[in-house]
């Protein structure tokens, strides 16, 4: 079978097996299974599964939609629930799981990304930068630490959505530990 974009449909894989079973499941069988192609196909294109892990979670991060935070529009209390919904309510608390699960993953991506779950880091640095410009606007308290309020609202949603068998949080629930977070 000619594969088109082979590291595309082994990630595409990958976020199917951590969504449907979680990260112990995912192994290099079970990727390219779920792709349709040979065990070979993989090796080929990453040197090994962690190699191939690490590409995909620095892939999905990449991909991270950040498009409720606009800053001027709607609410912020609204904007930081839409994203934090979105984010953990993706693949995101899976990958965040498989970095912890991988001692070897952890060890490839330490040597490109700097600290931190990966996931993890770049929502609260998007969140960071967001609130910042909302305290531009007028928006967030003057006396607002950005950087520290993004971390606490990434921990914090983390928190909230860490159980994947269990039930997320509401909207109403998460625009209330949203509003708890954020001075006015």
């Amino acid at each position: 079978m000619a594969l088109r974009d082979v590291r595309e449909q082994l990630f595409d894989a990958a976020d199917r097996i951590l969504l449907g079973s979680g990260p112990e499941a995912l192994t290099s069988r079970a990727v390219t299974d779920t792709a349709g192609c040979a065990k070979g196909v993989l090796h080929r294109h990453f040197t090994d599964f962690d190699a191939f892990l690490a590409d995909y979670v620095l892939d999905r991060v990449h991909r991270m939609d950040t498009a409720p935070l606009q800053a001027g529009a709607g609410t912020v209390t609204g904007n930081v629930a839409a994203f934090l919904a979105e984010l953990f309510g993706s693949v995101a608390v899976a990958i965040v799981a498989l970095v912890t699960f991988r001692d070897g993953l952890r060890a490839r991506l330490r040597d490109t990304w700097p600290a931190g779950v990966p996931v993890l880091t770049q929502g609260a640095v998007a969140l960071a930068d967001y609130l910042e410009d909302e305290r531009a606007h007028g928006r967030v308290a003057a006396v607002a630490d950005a950087t520290v309020l993004g971390a606490v609202l990434i921990g914090t949603g983390h928190l909230l959505y860490a159980d994947r068998t269990g039930s997320p949080p509401t909207p109403d629930e998460l625009r209330r530990t949203v509003e708890a977070i954020i001075p006015a």
